[in-house]
């Protein structure tokens, strides 16, 4: 299947400095204050999910099933063709949304897991995206996924910027649908519905009331709702009803043989799942709803006109846990799933919805990624942006505006598993290496992502130029690593 509505690949003409950034203390004073922001400042939710591939919703071609609230967000807002994530695994891609850069720069740069519970943490000094917003006013809170920093941490999100937090802090835990806790801030909260092997209470549900609760009890100031759900990351465990739904419809099915007992039970390996189709499609059917229950909060509340409302995916589709990517054609067109960084891997829907703002209906092919929200948000919020970010805020895309739109001179990944992995985007041109622990100097496969969207052929041998191009931003684009992958 092809996506009937992909536009013409944009060339970039504007370039893009990088460097450090990790000035604290400096940067929080470029925030501007409540006291200086006008009474409209707008709400922010920006709800992520996790394993969302470019192809998994019916906007952006999805044929299995429908979501129609998602949908609706992309009828009543801008719809993005060209979004990449900030990596191609979980970690690194949310560090890069928080403090805006990319992983080149960003501190965490691939999964480093902290025992017993939690990963590797963002330094105390790191500046993120939720703390420029508290210092400006908002009120913060994340409900869902964080993966920054094991608890009490100076990576907790409590210790990052967010006044409220509501979920998993670990994303090895996370990958469990009825966990034992979950985090409430600072407090392990006990789910006694689910201890042993019972399923009482589906932890997104519980996740999605605190989110609704947030919403409800800051609608006369400003907020930030950070809302990175767990949904549709492996395990494939769906309420009853949701798996129902779809059960006997999307044939042949797929059996999946997991942990269904012992001490590894709920520790971070899948469950077994004899019908995967079915329970893929119902989770996405509930993430779906979960967003149009955020969308009419806002309108009971009459929120609707001064929010704008994100909706994103952290990275491209996985194969675990009996995930079937290739049943659903969650990619589209595109090459690659979940650690890859062909496009893949990195590739995301993103829909922006804000009344009055957007205008209804549009779709852009603004080429943007994930350390392009920091600037962005700071830019909607009338903040002051960082130095030295990486990202371009992309609001003249968004609304009619004066402001001419900067375009990136390149966009930069690096990962630190699969062997090692590092890729360019620079116009049309796409660069990728893999395997670079075992050989440093691997030699660049590229493609013409206009004329080759699958990434199919590899040109490299035809284009010296650009080739030599791209070796040099490879060499410029990172620096050192600071933690020992």
């Amino acid at each position: 299947m092809k996506l009937k509505f992909f536009l013409g690949i944009l060339l970039a003409t504007v370039s893009l400095s990088s460097c450090k950034f990790d000035k604290k203390n400096e940067d929080a004073e470029n925030a501007t204050s409540s006291e200086n922001r006008g009474t409209t400042q707008p709400n922010i939710i920006y709800i992520l999910a996790d394993d969302l591939g470019y192809g998994d919703l019916s906007s952006y071609g999805q044929q299995k099933f429908t979501t129609p609230n998602i949908d609706a967000l992309a009828t009543k807002g801008m719809l993005f063709t060209q979004h990449y994530s900030g990596s191609t695994v979980c970690a690194p891609s949310r560090s890069v949304l928080m403090t805006g850069l990319h992983t080149g720069h960003t501190y965490i740069r691939g999964n480093k897991e902290i025992k017993p519970e939690g990963q590797q943490p963002i330094p105390d000094e790191t500046f993120t995206l939720a703390e420029s917003l508290k210092n400006a006013g908002y009120t913060t809170g994340a409900f869902g996924k964080w993966g920054l920093g094991f608890p009490g941490s100076e990576g907790d999100p409590i210790n990052q910027g967010f006044d409220v937090f509501y979920g998993y802090n670990c994303q090895r835990l996370g990958h469990n649908y009825y966990p034992r806790h979950l985090w409430s801030n600072n407090d392990s909260i006990v789910i006694p519905e689910n201890a042993g092997q019972k399923k009482g209470a589906y932890a997104p549900i519980l996740i999605h009331q605190q989110t609704l609760k947030f919403i409800e009890d800051n609608k006369d100031k400003p907020f930030f709702a950070y809302v990175p759900s767990i949904i549709p990351h492996a395990e494939l465990v769906v309420p009853e009803a949701y798996h129902n739904k779809y059960k006997g419809k999307l044939l042949p099915e797929k059996n999946y043989k997991g942990v269904d007992d012992g001490p590894n039970y709920r520790n971070g390996p899948y469950e077994s799942q004899s019908e995967s189709h079915a329970a893929f499609a119902g989770m996405i059917n509930l993430l779906d709803d979960q967003v149009g229950e955020i969308v009419a909060k806002l309108e009971e509340l009459g929120l609707t006109d001064n929010t704008i409302i994100v909706f994103t995916s952290d990275n491209g589709p996985h194969k675990e846990g009996g995930a079937d990517p290739d049943y659903f054609e969650s990619n589209g067109p595109l090459r690659g799933y979940k650690r890859d960084l062909y496009e893949g891997g990195i590739r995301v829907p993103m829909i922006v919805k804000w009344p009055g703002q957007i205008a209804a209906n549009t779709r852009t092919d603004h080429i943007s990624a994930f350390w392009d929200v920091f600037p962005t948000f700071s830019d909607i919020a009338g903040i002051e942006i960082p130095k030295d970010l990486d990202g371009i805020s992309f609001l003249p895309t968004l609304i009619k505006t004066d402001a001419v739109q900067i375009n990136h001179d390149y966009l930069y990944w690096e990962f630190y598993e699969g062997g090692g992995r590092r890729a360019v985007r620079k116009g049309d041109w796409k660069a990728v290496k893999y395997n670079l622990k075992k050989n440093p100097n691997a030699p660049i496969q590229l493609y013409n992502l206009n004329e080759d969207l699958g990434e199919t052929t590899d040109v490299a041998g035809q284009h010296p130029d650009i080739i030599a191009e791209m070796e040099t931003i490879f060499q410029e684009a990172s620096v050192p690593s600071e933690i020992n992958w």
